[in-house]
């Protein structure tokens, strides 16, 4: 692969901010940009641990746009609006990349552009051997 590869999603924000939902890079790294619980253009608020759902299935189908699946992502971070959801979203992470064991990082943050939101979560993933 010799160019940079994008990927929209149509999520609101990437047009009025100017960003791709997911990059792949030259060698095959593809970095998957802040995904929260949207779908259909519309906020889906929930339980943190369904916000974080959503979050993580709108990455993992930014990289089924280019042929690539949780199986193979290495690295996630969870940004979190309170404490008190991190064993939520956690347990969401286990179900969804259990078997994967990316390295991962939570991170507690004032908040994001919808005070509805209390969870975003971006991936990294590598095309080659999956798990």
């Amino acid at each position: 692969m010799s160019a940079v590869r994008r990927v929209s999603t149509g999520a609101p924000w990437e047009e009025l901010f100017g960003y791709s939902r997911a990059v792949e890079l030259p060698g095959g790294l593809v970095l998957v940009s802040g995904c929260t619980s949207v779908i259909d253009g519309e906020i889906a608020d929930g339980t943190p641990y369904e916000q974080a759902v959503n979050s993580f299935n709108v990455a993992i189908a930014a990289l089924k746009e280019l042929g690539l699946d949780a199986s193979h992502v290495v690295r996630t971070r969870m940004y979190l609006t309170h404490a008190r959801d991190v064993d939520e979203v956690g347990r969401a992470h286990k179900e969804l990349f259990d078997e994967v064991r990316p390295v991962a990082s939570m991170i507690i943050v004032s908040g994001f552009v919808d005070p509805r939101l209390v969870v975003e979560v971006e991936v990294e993933a590598h095309r080659g051997d999956s798990v």
